[in-house]
């Protein structure tokens, strides 16, 4: 690229008109700026600013992905999209001499990169609950290509999948929402627990072959419209579960520790799938996807929800605290290492500044890995980077759920929201969260949470009673 001239010597050049004679000090910035070192400094920002394609490679099928640059020095950050929305981003970001780390701290993944003519090159680190998944990274500058008339299916909409056999949580169909804007796609599978995120690509050779990334849950979907009207669906969880399974050189999680349920949402390392129209699906009797409403109940509708755990600091706070207390709590059952908590805490920061005047409380029952607790890094720069405010209590590890929050039945979604009334009942449990690659459901559960809690801080006798006992 052309060396950059320093807006001060361009000044010194321009000020008196095109014979304006340098100063020996302008004259000495313009020579040190067009030098290997200084054109280097100068165009830092500039090398890598806009928009890559960027892709996840040597770890099962290639993830693809869009990856978006932008600012410099202490602005510098990485974007990564949803779909065809930007969602996240880095928590921070360096480039010095062509290497480029992006660090997404709250989700404790790292992209570590070297600008190699024109094309960012290295690795790409991320941590889980007992994993490590590893990748090789790549990044091409994304060109705009003139679009090419080709027929396409139209595929947008909702759709199920229903399972061959109950899942671990006792599905027995999924939902797959897909979004279509031409050829392009963004399709996300929707589960008790919450989505997948949004998996998006462009239709190529009779198929779309769909990436996602976004920090974190990696991942490919290939779709093909058949010709009886259904969805062929192969979904590509190989670098997954070979982690789980320890097979990358990482701990190998299990069903004992907690963790190990994350294995059997998909089965087989590449599952394959029959989708149909929501429609034709209850035409045909199909079994129905989960019910977010009534999956989890509790023991005992006239028992009091109790909760009595430390904050990040150590100290105790329970559900008689005054800042609870004759209240509308909305108790969440959530862990940082889960990415449908990371979607819900977006939304519980909206509520939380709608609601807390009103008399609305969050708390988080947070469960993190024991590896994770000494310095709670993750949970610290997830609570920073979505700038909450409401109460954060660290509640044990995912393997205590069941033992620290007894009074939930069939708790067994990340997250879990617990709404309870002033009077300190449990009103409803909805389990999991659809984010915005959801569409209509995340439309939906919006109205449902809001309906809710306007219903439940309207209603001050609730208030009364538990302010006198």
């Amino acid at each position: 690229m052309t060396p950059i001239i320093p807006s001060a010597a361009f000044v010194a050049l321009f000020a008196n008109g095109a014979a304006a004679i340098m100063t020996a000090q302008a004259a000495k910035a313009a020579q040190a700026a067009q030098s290997p070192q200084g054109s280097q400094s100068a165009q830092s920002a500039s090398a890598i600013d806009g928009r890559w394609d960027a892709s996840l490679l040597n770890n099962g099928p290639t993830v693809p992905f869009r990856l978006d640059i932008s600012g410099s020095g202490p602005t510098l950050k990485g974007t990564f999209f949803d779909g065809f929305h930007p969602y996240d981003g880095t928590t921070s970001a360096t480039y010095d001499g062509g290497h480029l780390v992006l660090t997404a701290e709250h989700y404790l993944t790292t992209i570590d990169a070297s600008l190699k003519d024109g094309v960012l090159v290295g690795t790409a680190h991320l941590q889980g609950p007992g994993y490590t998944l590893k990748y090789d990274f790549q990044a091409q500058r994304h060109v705009e290509t003139p679009a090419v008339a080709v027929s396409v299916p139209v595929i947008g909409g909702s759709w199920e999948i229903p399972l061959d056999a109950p899942s671990s949580k006792g599905e027995k169909a999924w939902r797959l929402i897909v979004q279509q804007q031409g050829a392009d796609v963004a399709a996300s599978i929707l589960r008790v627990d919450g989505d997948t995120g949004a998996y998006s690509g462009t239709y190529s050779d009779g198929k779309w072959v769909l990436g996602h990334f976004d920090g974190s849950r990696p991942g490919v979907v290939e779709l093909t419209s058949q010709a009886d009207g259904t969805l062929r669906a192969v979904v590509h969880y190989e670098a997954l579960l070979r982690a789980f399974s320890g097979n990358d050189g990482s701990q190998k999680a299990t069903a004992s520790d907690g963790k190990g349920y994350v294995e059997s949402r998909f089965g087989p390392p590449t599952p394959v799938f029959t989708a149909y129209r929501s429609a034709v699906a209850r035409a045909k009797g199909l079994p129905e996807p989960e019910n977010y409403e009534t999956h989890t109940t509790v023991r005992d509708p006239n028992e009091k929800f109790t909760f009595n755990f430390p904050d990040v600091d150590g100290k105790l706070v329970s559900n008689e605290d005054p800042r609870f207390k004759g209240k509308v709590v909305l108790a969440i059952v959530t862990g940082t290492w889960c990415p449908n908590c990371h979607d819900e805490a977006q939304y519980l920061v909206e509520l939380d500044k709608k609601y807390r005047d009103q008399g609305l409380a969050i708390v988080a029952l947070d469960f993190e890995e024991p590896e994770q607790q000494a310095s709670l890094a993750r949970e610290r720069a997830f609570v920073e980077k979505y700038g909450v405010k409401y109460t954060y209590l660290i509640a044990g590890a995912p393997a205590e759920m069941w033992e620290k929050v007894p009074q939930a039945v069939n708790l067994n979604t990340w997250p879990a929201t617990i709404f309870v009334g002033r009077d300190g009942l449990v009103k409803g449990v909805h389990s999991g969260f659809a984010s915005p690659a959801s569409g209509e459901f995340n439309t939906q559960l919006k109205r449902d949470f809001t309906a809710k809690i306007e219903q439940l801080l309207a209603d001050k006798r609730d208030g009364n009673l538990a302010q006198s006992l």
